[in-house]
């Protein structure tokens, strides 16, 4: 499958009475977490920041912080994790811990360090990584959030079990979108926070 991102080219036993059982392997979930303009755009056409914040509020960063802190993994792009590492080591407040102290997954074809950790670097196919890593942990959920072209190429391994989706009070006009192929969700929550974003919680359709 050929993915959308310059990083990455994308047993039954009888028992008893005759009762045949398949065992499931327990693992990991993968959960995408994004922000995104009223209009449907994750990032704007000029690859700005901030826009995010149009909405931010001590209710919506409590709602973001339980979403971090609660991860098992960390899964980010070469782009994500260059920007990370310059602002979260050494920084203060509710975020620094989880966000410097939880394991980090590194997708990345060019990049040859991560020092800024705990973190590895994946190479090769994207949804083969991906599918590794979620038997790999038995328990809890990976998170994976941005940037544009990591998180549509996650979207198109069809790996990702629930999408977390902060609608943001904001308009660009134009941009980078999640989504570009139909795609079958169900809702479990939404809730909305004191300055205008909405977080939408939709479990992925198998």
């Amino acid at each position: 499958m050929a993915l959308a991102t310059d990083e990455f080219s994308t047993s039954a036993e009888s028992t008893g009475r005759s009762w045949n059982f398949r065992r499931k392997q327990r693992m990991a979930s993968l959960i995408l977490k994004m922000s995104m303009s009223l209009d449907g755009y994750i990032a704007p056409a000029d690859g700005s920041n901030g826009w995010e914040a149009a909405g931010r509020s001590d209710d919506g960063a409590r709602w973001v912080l339980e979403t971090v802190s609660n991860a098992e993994t960390h899964l980010v792009g070469a782009a994500t994790y260059a920007r990370w590492a310059r602002s979260w080591p050494g920084a203060a407040g509710p975020f620094a811990r989880p966000m410097n102290e939880i394991p980090k997954v590194v997708f990345s074809n060019s990049l040859t360090s991560a020092d800024w950790g705990p973190a590895a670097i994946v190479r090769g196919d994207l949804a083969a990584a991906v599918a590794r890593l979620k038997q790999e942990h038995p328990d809890g959920y990976l998170l994976a959030q941005g940037g544009a072209r990591f998180a549509r190429s996650l979207v198109q391994t069809g790996l990702i079990d629930e999408y977390r989706l902060v609608v943001q009070p904001v308009i660009l006009g134009a941009g980078e979108r999640l989504f570009t192929m139909p795609l079958t969700i169900e809702p479990v929550s939404t809730t909305a926070f004191s300055r205008g974003a909405v977080a939408h919680v939709f479990a992925a359709h198998r």
